[in-house]
């Protein structure tokens, strides 16, 4: 009797391990408010401070994703100091600017963090920068690619291409690290203000964080990679009227289930 006794209670007490071990496993998703993180890519530098200055009334926080990093000048970097200071996130976009697939297909992952990962971390940090996120140049990224950067960075960031309808789009945080963005550059081909309308009010009624890029904030675009300020403006009243909240891409780090 007491061995079958003890058998149960060994039995019982493997179930509530087991339990225990499947609920830390599937940790909930953090609470957290609708909102939008609006994301800048390259090395437009005068052209952030400047868009900066416009929509500072707005109280907007976005992410500048910077390559090239030495071939920026000193004036250059004390904004990007400045803006840095004033709540705005300064990340990663690669040392060269290299299509990080074709890169690796050529000459492997090891040659890429070597070359183009490693020193960019490096010199930004002597220059004041902590770079905690990283944007892949033109949105290409793999899954191998995804893993080696994952050591390294916080939140990756893609691009998201398509232009599907706002419930199937990608271009929102799902509790990952790998997040995408949605393309609101005038070139782009599925860009449009009553698309961007749609998946900002996707974004408010289903309580999500819609994620947005561009490249260089202009009053007037007259080539390709240039957002308007008067769609960056679009965003931010639109966000202030409806109660969203602006987050960067490292806010995101917070907000990921840990296991």
């Amino acid at each position: 009797m007491k061995i079958i006794f003890t058998k149960i209670l060994l039995f019982l007490m493997l179930l509530t391990f087991l339990s225990c071990e499947t609920k830390k496993q599937k940790a909930e998703p953090k609470p957290y408010k609708a909102g939008v993180i609006l994301s800048f890519d390259d090395a437009y530098v005068d052209e952030w401070y400047e868009a900066d200055q416009a929509l500072k009334k707005y109280g907007w926080k976005a992410t500048f994703n910077v390559c090239r990093i030495d071939s920026i000048g000193e004036p250059e970097i004390k904004k990007l100091l400045q803006m840095q200071k004033e709540g705005h996130e300064i990340a990663g976009h690669g040392y060269h600017h290299y299509n990080a697939v074709k890169f690796v297909k050529k000459h492997g992952i090891d040659a890429y963090m070597n070359q183009e990962i490693y020193p960019m971390i490096t010199s930004m940090k002597n220059k004041g920068f902590n770079v905690t996120s990283f944007a892949y140049p033109y949105g290409m990224r793999s899954d191998a690619l995804d893993h080696a950067l994952s050591n390294k960075f916080k939140i990756i960031r893609g691009r998201a291409f398509g232009g599907e309808i706002p419930e199937k789009q990608d271009s929102y945080f799902n509790n990952s690290k790998i997040v995408f963005a949605f393309d609101i550059d005038n070139s782009h081909i599925h860009f449009s203000i009553p698309y961007v309308l749609e998946l900002l009010d996707y974004a408010k009624k289903h309580n999500r964080i819609l994620l947005l890029c561009g490249h260089r904030p202009v009053k007037n675009v007259t080539k390709n990679y240039e957002v308007k300020i008067e769609t960056l403006e679009f965003v931010c009243k639109y966000m202030k009227l409806n109660d969203l909240k602006f987050y960067t891409l490292n806010d995101l780090d917070d907000l990921i289930p840990q296991k």
